[in-house]
Order: C-alpha cells, then sequence, then structure tokens
C-alpha cells in the first residue's frame, strides 16, 4: 500500500521594514489570517481604515508607524502604503496559483467598487469626490495617495470608484471593497494546480 504524500502547506507570511529619512516603517502580516489586526500610526482614523482592510481581507497585519507628523501625514501616509504593498508582494512569492483578480460594497449612503489585478504591474485609477478636506481629522486626499503607494509596492492594478454623500462612509466603503477584492484575489484557484495565472509564465 502505497503511503500518501503529505501537501505542504504554502506559508504567505512577511516581515518587511521601509526607512528613510520621513518614516520608519515596520509590517508583519499573514496573507490566510483570520482578520487580526494591530496598527499604530499615529494617525487615529488611518489606524481605524487599516483596521477594517485587515478585518475584510482576513489577513492577520500588523503595522507600526513613526514619522514626521510634526509636519504633516502625507510621509507616513504614502510610504505605509508602499511598505504594505511591498510586504504583500513578499508574502505573495511568486504567485503561483493564485486567483490573481478580485472585484467589488455598500454602505448605508456610499457605494464603493474596487477591481484589483496582483498581474505584477503598478497602475492607480482612483475616482471619488470628497466634500471636506478632512474626515475624522485625516486629509481626504491622502487615500489617494495610500492607494498609489500601495499599488507600487505590491506591483498590481487597483481601480477605485465611490460615489454617496457621507464623506466618512465613502473612505470607510472604498477600504472594505478593496479588502474584500484583495480576499478574492489572494484565493488559491485549485484548478490552476500552482500555475502562473498568465499565458505569459510571468507576473
Amino acid at each position: 500500500m502505497k503511503k500518501q504524500k503529505l501537501k505542504k502547506k504554502i506559508v504567505r507570511k512577511a516581515s518587511h521594514q521601509r526607512k528613510t529619512k520621513e518614516t520608519d516603517i515596520k509590517i508583519k502580516l499573514d496573507l490566510d489570517g483570520s482578520g487580526n489586526s494591530k496598527i499604530k500610526t499615529g494617525i487615529g482614523f488611518f489606524d481605524h481604515m487599516l483596521e477594517q482592510l485587515a478585518k475584510h481581507s482576513n489577513i492577520n497585519l500588523e503595522i507600526i508607524v513613526k514619522g514626521d507628523l510634526h509636519i504633516d501625514e502625507h510621509h507616513s501616509v504614502e510610504d505605509a502604503g508602499i511598505a504594505l504593498g511591498e510586504a504583500m508582494s513578499n508574502a505573495l512569492g511568486n504567485r503561483k496559483g493564485i486567483e490573481r483578480y478580485g472585484f467589488m460594497l455598500p454602505m448605508d449612503d456610499a457605494l464603493a467598487q474596487c477591481a484589483i489585478d496582483l498581474g505584477g504591474r503598478a497602475y492607480l485609477s482612483f475616482n471619488c469626490k470628497f466634500k471636506r478636506e478632512m474626515v475624522g481629522g485625516f486629509p481626504t486626499e491622502l487615500f489617494k495617495e495610500f492607494f498609489r503607494g500601495l499599488s507600487m509596492g505590491l506591483r498590481a492594478n487597483i481601480h477605485i470608484k465611490a460615489v454617496g454623500e457621507n464623506d466618512h462612509h465613502k473612505a470607510e466603503a472604498i477600504f472594505k471593497a478593496f479588502a474584500r477584492a484583495l480576499n478574492n484575489a489572494l484565493k488559491y484557484d485549485s484548478r490552476n494546480k500552482g500555475s502562473l495565472p498568465s499565458t505569459k509564465g510571468l507576473i
């Protein structure tokens, strides 16, 4: 009787640090987690959004950001996006067997749509107009900068569109929609049998 070979479980975890003159960012994540998070960026509303991202993507996420907040939030937010994208890319490894694509979230008056392609090329389309300059003490113009940095670090196409009346609801819907799209794209497709989701053989 032949012994059945046990499949080796693929571990998709990463520890990553990005350090510049403006910021020092440390990240630990597990792409196959349960949505647990420990977020400390020094920016309360941003922490809340990243917690939503972790929860709704089922990624275990720890982010510690030390930035030049005495100047403004820009460097901390943009660099956090880049560092998070880089950490996710490291955890993905060769990207074999993943679904690659993810789509989508309504939240009361707001509707956010997100399409993502983990195909190895960075691009961001961000279509959302905010009525206020600040939401929860967070500059609304920096939402786009965060996702731009994330797209660069992750090497992913990210398309985001949101409409609604309440700016807080729009922001939260965007992060949740992105999280669900990411959750879909990160899943393994058993039919791929560990192959790359591309006819090129490289992503």
